[in-house]
């Protein structure tokens, strides 16, 4: 992937766990790799086609001067957010915030964090088969397209499934949505299942029947087996349903 590249913009900023840093600030260095396709700007010789870079050096320097971190890792995070969440065109961005006088006592050059963010293909399967099934599986769609760290991509068809595992339930209404993020596998994971604890899922019976459920599928490319979560998704292979939408979502 194409990269433009800022290095050592020196910024002002009151971070640091002591009442002095924040009180008085100091100087930080920021270097960031900004990733992207510049293809198309560099055929057209066109700006619009491309990321700005004198803006996207403004926004650190706003970010760094305006708010205050005990940690140069909580300001290398927030700063990485803003990028991703203010430049549409950047997918990744590598980070690096430098402390030049870290106050430690003894001889130093400096010392910083350096982080590596993007945003991440993800696929998540929908299903309800209680109460207002529609209602349900939308209003779940509603507040991941209303969370800052979730892009909704493309939603497939709902469509009518037979229960799996516990058959003496009602039939599921069934769909998948293709999303970005810039969550973990983790926190999204815990993400959605707030979004079902809000639609007021029970887990009593295993397969049994809920007002909502979000599997996480698909998450880029990655394969994951931890006691809390598999990816791809353990179950899947067993049902065609999950099969033939994400063909159709792919289209």
């Amino acid at each position: 992937m194409d990269c433009i590249r800022i290095r050592n913009l020196e910024v002002f900023g009151h971070h640091g766990v002591y009442r002095e840093e924040n009180k008085l600030g100091q100087k930080f260095i920021v270097c960031a790799d900004l990733y992207m396709d510049t293809r198309t700007a560099g055929l057209s010789d066109d700006i619009e086609q491309s990321v700005n870079y004198g803006e996207v050096c403004k926004l650190i320097d706003k970010h760094m001067r305006e708010k205050t971190f005990y940690l140069i890792e909580a300001a290398a995070e927030d700063l990485a957010k803003a990028i991703l969440l203010k430049f549409d065109r950047i997918e990744r961005v590598e980070l690096e915030v430098k402390k030049p006088w870290a106050p430690i006592g003894l001889p130093i050059e400096e010392v910083s964090v350096k982080i590596d963010r993007k945003w991440h293909d993800a696929y998540i399967g929908l299903g309800s088969n209680m109460g207002d099934k529609w209602d349900n599986i939308n209003e779940a769609l509603k507040k991941m397209s209303l969370d800052d760290d979730i892009k909704v991509i493309e939603v497939s068809t709902l469509i009518e499934t037979r229960p799996y595992g516990y058959e003496e339930q009602d039939d599921f209404l069934n769909g998948a949505v293709h999303i970005t993020t810039l969550y973990s596998p983790s926190e999204l994971l815990k993400c959605l299942s707030e979004f079902e604890n809000l639609a007021g899922r029970k887990r009593e019976i295993h397969w049994g029947p809920r007002t909502l459920d979000l599997d996480i599928l698909f998450y880029d490319d990655i394969i994951l087996d931890t006691r809390e979560l598999t990816i791809p998704h353990f179950d899947m292979i067993n049902r065609d349903f999950v099969l033939n939408i994400l063909f159709l979502i792919k289209q």
